[in-house]
């Protein structure tokens, strides 16, 4: 029996995926949740695991888009697992004589044929030879039709340097499309290039941006920070904070619990719209952007004004280490009210963030460089990191916006006391 693969939902609002790799070949025999293929989706690539055990057929290409729902292989539960003790057409013995006979037989008339056969071969006439190949130019040679040439003049490209492939070489629209502008006289290096299909998510995310720009009225505001303090607090605690819960005291969990508290202070910058109304949210789910192999995750820590900074070390790590094996799920991605960008890891000093639709602000920090600063009427040097808070100004004012960032900068300054409570080993549960 053929049992059919349906490409699965990988979740609400998704109507297609695309068959970014598979992972079997076609007549291959394969076993229950076995992986098959990845495929991608506007949102992760996610693994296809096989329904049932047995031979596959596939019935789509790599790169192909294919709507949920739609067959994507076949596979054949009758069929015998290779290797096994069921005898395959071997046949029995007292027919083997008469097989052997006739395959002989069959030999010995193919070599017949073949000989009369090459008797009769006759040589090429010349008049068909490649030597007499048409060379001619004609008037229509390197001339665009009318498509081409407005697609040339649009591209600001000039017809000679476009090789026509159409009759007798008259450039057709197809190759004025597929121009390229010139890049230049060459130089004596190395003039190669390199062409790769974008995945489904990198081009589903490069639309959300575009659109982002296009859609908000998208205004980033700076600040500077003093990591002095969070400095001091990691070089004390942090051997005690990983020996006992198994995971290190970073700068993420510090700049969580900061937005957690200037969203309460400044709800609007939790908020979204939809259509024509404001959505605001009691519940703090912050989305934390990590790079994976497939590109840039946004996962999403659930709740995170409930969690302690083991809680979001913790979540932090999980997400991450999900990311990086590319087992995060759509679930895990979906929603979140505010989102942190962690540019600095990448040596970032400055930088605007695009704000990750359908939210409203992103939070964006950069790489810790020691600067002069001013403090208590003299000049010394700190750790400083400069932030930026991107947000929409349909619904957050310049006061909120700066509010808020203030409000993050004043939490990270001095976070013993207005995140630990003036009690740090509680708040770390040391």
């Amino acid at each position: 029996m053929a049992l059919e693969m349906k490409v699965p939902s990988p979740g609400e609002s998704i109507t297609e995926v695309e068959i970014a790799q598979w992972l079997v070949e076609d007549g291959d025999y394969v076993e229950k949740d076995q992986a098959i293929a990845e495929v991608d989706s506007d949102k992760a690539t996610l693994e296809l695991p096989a329904e049932a055990s047995g031979i596959i057929t596939l019935k789509a290409e790599e790169g192909d888009a294919v709507a949920v729902g739609q067959v994507v292989c076949l596979i054949d539960t009758d069929a015998p697992k290779p290797g096994g003790d069921s005898k395959k057409a071997s046949g029995d013995e007292g027919s083997g004589g008469d097989a052997e006979k006739e395959l002989s037989n069959k030999d010995k008339n193919s070599a017949d044929t073949n000989e009369k056969g090459d008797s009769k071969t006759e040589e090429p006439s010349k008049s068909s030879t490649p030597s007499q190949s048409q060379d001619s130019k004609t008037y229509a040679t390197g001339t665009p039709s009318p498509a081409a040439k407005k697609a040339l003049d649009e591209k600001g490209i000039d017809a000679k340097d476009v090789k026509g492939s159409g009759r007798d070489g008259r450039i057709t629209k197809e190759d004025a499309v597929n121009a390229q502008p010139s890049m230049g006289t060459p130089g004596n290096g190395s003039r190669g290039e390199s062409r790769s299909k974008m995945s489904m998510l990198r081009r589903k995310v490069a639309e959300r941006l575009v659109s982002v720009k296009n859609e908000t009225a998208m205004l980033t505001t700076f600040n500077e920070v003093d990591m002095s303090a969070i400095f001091a607090l990691r070089d004390k605690y942090k051997e005690d904070f990983k020996s006992k819960h198994s995971v290190g005291l970073g700068f993420m969990s510090f700049f969580t619990l900061a937005c957690v508290r200037a969203l309460e202070m400044y709800p609007a910058v939790n908020s979204m719209i939809d259509g024509k109304e404001m959505i605001t949210y009691d519940f703090k789910d912050i989305s934390i952007a990590v790079s994976g192999p497939k590109g840039l995750m946004v996962p999403v820590i659930r709740n995170a004004e409930n969690l302690s900074f083991r809680g979001v070390e913790s979540e932090v790590k999980r997400l991450a280490l999900r990311a990086r094996d590319g087992q995060i799920t759509v679930d895990e991605m979906t929603g979140g009210t505010f989102t942190i960008t962690n540019g600095g890891v990448f040596g970032s000093m400055l930088s605007t963030p695009i704000i990750n639709p359908p939210q409203s602000a992103i939070l964006g920090m950069h790489n810790i460089v020691e600067r002069p600063i001013v403090r208590d009427g003299g000049i010394a040097i700190a750790p400083i990191m400069y932030v930026a808070l991107s947000y929409d100004h349909r619904i957050i004012d310049g006061k909120e916006s700066v509010g808020f960032l203030v409000a993050v900068k004043e939490a990270l300054e001095n976070p013993e006391e207005l995140l630990m409570n003036n009690n740090v080993l509680k708040a770390l549960e040391l």
